[in-house]
């Protein structure tokens, strides 16, 4: 039995899915699991219970995590990302869990320091003590997280950045879902840690001529240096100080480290990863 913690987020989601398809027994947990439940239901997964459990209370997570053997661990970066998910993997020893699959980020580069690298770093470390068997899943930047470029795309035809020309790896969050069900159901494959790009990398510029192309209108990429970025996505994304950091750091390795696409993907699942192009298109009413 496999339980889920992030079974509402975009990879959980899609984990959830996938699981249903392969008709394997899960346990999704979520703090408001009746709309869980709900969502269960409509992909028919006799299989898949949703319960209730908070992730900041190990009593509730100790009640859920019984009878279950493995665990999908995929928290939203936050500051406290290190304490929780510590607490979270204690709690999972005590409750008889033998192999944890986590979602985790590209390794921490000196060259460029990401701050949401070194706390995936430091709970890698908690893992590797733990004494279970564990599968570290490093995907680089979600296709899922351009959707954020909407907002701008739509009413100024442009959106903004500061990774100049560098190329990108991107890949969808449905294929890392697919590994992680693969390494899930397949032990053969687990106790390893797995880089996951899409089939290719793609810079800015070149994200902004394909939605040109697919929206039959010029939009247009700004690249603003790293602190104007940061200032812009406090001030108009709303976002909070640490996440603008994030992704301004992310922005910034590209810059400084190369990125290449690994074959990953394609040895776990015997296909393709899903492309940048059919993704775009999927969504491109999203954009107009």
């Amino acid at each position: 039995m496999i339980a889920i913690i992030g079974a509402t987020g975009t990879i959980g989601n899609a984990l959830v899915e996938r699981l249903v398809k392969l008709d394997v027994p899960a346990r999704a947990l979520s703090r408001k699991p009746e709309r869980l439940h709900a969502r269960i239901q409509e992909l028919g997964g006799s299989k898949i219970e949703a319960v209730m459990a908070d992730a900041s209370d190990p009593s509730s997570l100790y009640h859920a995590f019984s009878g279950t053997d493995q665990l999908f661990l995929a928290m939203s970066n936050s500051p406290q990302q290190v304490e929780m998910e510590t607490s979270i993997i204690n709690t999972a020893v005590q409750a008889g869990i033998k192999h944890i699959v986590k979602i985790s980020s590209p390794a921490f580069e000196e060259r460029a320091p990401v701050a949401v690298a070194g706390w995936h770093g430091e709970i890698e470390k908690v893992l590797a003590k733990s004494g279970l068997t564990y599968t570290i899943l490093r995907p680089y930047a979600f296709m899922q997280n351009l959707l954020r470029l909407i907002p701008t795309v739509t009413t100024q035809s442009m959106f903004f950045g500061s990774m100049g020309n560098s190329p990108c790896n991107f890949i969808d969050c449905r294929d890392i879902a697919d590994v992680a069900a693969e390494v899930l159901t397949n032990r053969e494959k687990a106790g390893q840690t797995y880089t996951l790009t899409g089939p290719a990398t793609f810079s800015y510029p070149q994200i902004a001529e394909k939605l040109s192309i697919l929206l039959d209108r010029s939009i247009r990429y700004i690249n603003l240096e790293p602190d104007v970025q940061r200032s812009n996505l406090i001030e108009h994304a709303q976002m909070p100080p640490w996440l603008a950091d994030h992704v301004v750091e992310i922005q910034t390795m590209a810059t400084v480290v190369p990125e290449r696409p690994t074959d990953t993907v394609k040895r776990l699942l015997g296909r393709d990863p899903r492309t940048l192009d059919a993704f775009l298109r999927e969504h491109v009413e999203l954009f107009r």
